[in-house]
C-alpha cells in the first residue's frame, strides 16, 4: 500500500474516532457534571482517567487480546453487568444530589486543592473500561486501519493521533463545562442537571444491561 492510501485510511480512523469520542456518552455527561459542580482540575484529573482507559483498550486491541475476549461470550457479558451495574451507581449518586435541598456552595481554590484526585482518576478509568461497548468500538477501528500491507508506521499513527484526539475531545468538555458561566448556570440549576445526569445514567446503565 503506497503512502497516500494509507495517510487516507488515517484521517478516516482519526474521524471516526473524533466522532464516536465527541458525541454524548457516559464519559463525556460525567466529565460535564464533575467540570460545573466541582470544578476545573477534577474534571481535567477524570478526563485524564478516561483517556487512560481508552488506551488501555486501544492497546488490547492492537495486540488482538480484545479480539480474543470478544469471542467469548461470558466475558462480555460479565463486564456488561458490571458496565450496567456501574452506571447504575453513578444515576443513584445523581439523583441523591438532586433530591438534596442542601445549595450548592462557590467553589474555590481551597475546594480544588481538597478534591480526592486519585479517587477522580480511578473513576475516569473505570467508567472507561466497564464499557464493553469501547472494546469492540477499538476493535473496528483497528479492523479500520491496520490493513495487511500495513506499514511498520501505521499502529503508532492510530495510537498517538487517537490519543491525542481523546486529549483534545475529553480535556475540552473538562474545560468548557468549568468556565464560571457553566458553574454558575450549575449552582442556579443543580437539582435540575443533577436530576438530568440521573435519568441519563440510569437510561445507559439499563440500556447496556438489557442489550444483547
Amino acid at each position: 500500500m503506497t503512502i497516500l492510501p494509507q495517510f487516507e485510511q488515517l484521517l478516516l480512523v482519526y474521524a471516526a474516532y473524533a466522532i464516536a469520542t465527541a458525541s454524548p456518552g457516559p464519559s463525556n455527561m460525567a466529565i460535564m457534571g464533575v467540570a460545573m459542580s466541582r470544578g476545573r482540575a477534577p474534571a481535567v484529573v477524570l478526563a485524564a482517567g478516561i483517556v487512560t482507559g481508552s488506551l488501555f483498550w486501544a492497546i488490547l486491541a492492537a495486540t488482538g487480546i480484545s479480539a480474543i475476549l470478544s469471542a467469548y461470550a461470558g466475558a462480555l457479558f460479565a463486564l456488561k453487568i458490571a458496565g450496567g451495574l456501574y452506571l447504575l451507581y453513578l444515576a443513584y449518586k445523581a439523583a441523591r444530589s438532586a433530591l438534596s435541598a442542601k445549595e450548592p456552595q462557590a467553589l474555590s481554590v481551597a475546594d480544588g486543592a481538597r478534591a480526592n484526585y486519585s479517587a477522580v482518576y480511578r473513576r475516569g478509568v473505570l467508567l472507561h473500561l466497564t464499557n464493553p461497548k469501547a472494546i469492540l468500538a477499538w476493535i473496528a477501528i483497528m479492523s479500520l486501519g491496520l490493513k495487511p500491507d500495513a506499514s511498520p508506521y501505521v499502529l503508532p499513527a492510530i495510537l498517538a493521533g487517537c490519543l491525542m484526539l481523546g486529549v483534545i475531545v475529553f480535556g475540552g468538555y473538562a474545560l468548557i463545562f468549568s468556565t464560571g458561566p457553566m458553574i454558575y448556570a450549575y449552582q442556579k440549576s443543580r437539582r435540575w442537571i443533577d436530576g438530568t445526569l440521573a435519568v441519563f445514567f440510569g437510561f445507559a446503565g439499563i440500556r447496556l444491561l438489557s442489550s444483547r
